[in-house]
């Protein structure tokens, strides 16, 4: 798979956060827009019911929109390994950044998986994957790079550190607990990978922790990443 990452989507990371909460707004707007004047006809029964349909629904939108967000950054990172593999040098060190990728990737696909089949399950439609996505702002922060096995290996760690960072932050507005704690599990996977692959930068006598922060968060993504 020889993509240009330069050859970009216009939905970066920031803009798809955004696009997901006007998502969210947006289906429940309709939602609630749907149920009209109706309601106020109704027996209270019938309003109980109707009422009890309505918040499922606003969960289920909800949900829907929140898990097609990760979905997206999911197709992101399958890409993203897919087109760096291709970087990679016929060394040791290249041979081994190979082998997370690859590791990572699988790990990748099978969140894509059951992403798509709880969205379908919900009644939604699972976004679909795109030719290429925009890893520009990554470059212009020197969060990576792709003209080196070791800068290949940052842009990863500060993919997966994001997508840890998203996860956590992402869950907390399901309203599904079950999805919650798939959401939980899945964000731990994603931490994990960061930390793999700051094993890998010691393992070549980095002097880095393997785990720089108690938290994996916004605050303090600048002591999980490396910087070119």
């Amino acid at each position: 798979m020889n993509h240009d990452l330069m050859s970009a989507n216009p939905d970066h990371p920031k803009a798809g956060v955004s696009r997901r909460r006007v998502m969210v707004g947006g289906a429940i707007a309709g939602l609630a827009g749907s149920l009209g004047f109706s309601a106020l006809t109704q027996s209270p029964a019938q309003a109980q019911n109707r009422s009890g349909s309505l918040l499922r629904n606003r969960a289920a939108a909800n949900d829907i929109a929140i898990l097609n967000g990760a979905l997206y950054y999911e197709h992101q990172a399958i890409w993203a390994y897919g087109a760096a593999a291709g970087g990679l040098s016929d060394t040791d060190v290249g041979k081994a950044v190979l082998a997370i990728a690859l590791a990572n990737q699988a790990d990748h696909m099978a969140h894509r998986d059951l992403l798509s089949q709880v969205i379908t399950d919900l009644g939604g439609r699972p976004v679909m994957a795109v030719d290429s996505y925009d890893l520009s702002a990554y470059l212009e922060r020197g969060d990576g790079g792709l003209d080196s096995d070791v800068n290949i290996a940052k842009l990863a760690l500060a993919l997966e550190t994001d997508a840890a960072i998203a996860y956590a932050s992402e869950v907390a507005r399901l309203r599904t607990p079950e999805l919650i704690t798939a959401g939980a599990t899945i964000a731990a996977a994603e931490a994990s990978h960061a930390t793999t692959i700051r094993a890998a930068f010691i393992s070549l006598g980095v002097d880095i922790p393997f785990v720089p922060a108690p938290f994996v968060s916004a605050d303090t993504r600048d002591q999980w990443v490396l910087k070119v």
